[in-house]
């Protein structure tokens, strides 16, 4: 059984702001080379469960990343993750923003179901902690921005 990946760290400002952040402006923030596309003209994380995740193309093509199964503002989001990759595979990403003070938020993830993708499910573990290392700067200087 591959473990899920535990991330966790401190954004200076609320835990309402930092999941406004990440959910209603995650296209001002999100790295465009973490898209399928690698340019898209939008990145959408639609709100409330069933919400759909997805990149549209200046063409209009669109890509599905994932569909939130838990949106429970400003504490908690969670969704099935597939960008790229055939849903049938898709792992399982949950979100917990916890105040700390007025001012300081915990923002933690965990990112699991690994064990769906097969047997490359280490090495996908792995590619995708390099990722989220990447993904984490962004998104603390996007929530810095307006904190």
């Amino acid at each position: 059984m591959t473990g899920p990946l535990l991330i966790s760290f401190d954004v200076d400002c609320s835990a309402d702001h930092a999941f406004d952040v990440w959910t209603s402006r995650i296209g001002t923030w999100w790295p465009r080379d973490h898209t399928v596309s690698g340019d898209p003209d939008e990145i959408v994380l639609e709100s409330g469960a069933g919400g759909r995740i997805y990149e549209r193309t200046s063409t209009g093509e669109r890509h599905e990343w994932g569909e939130v199964t838990r949106w429970e503002p400003p504490h908690r989001l969670a969704y099935v993750w597939h960008i790229g990759r055939d849903r049938a595979t898709a792992t399982a990403v949950e979100i917990t923003f916890t105040d700390e003070s007025a001012a300081r938020t915990r923002v933690e993830i965990t990112h699991s179901g690994w064990d769906k993708v097969g047997p490359e499910a280490r090495a996908r573990r792995d590619q995708n902690r390099s990722g989220w290392e990447a993904l984490v700067p962004h998104f603390v200087a996007a929530v810095g921005k307006e904190g």
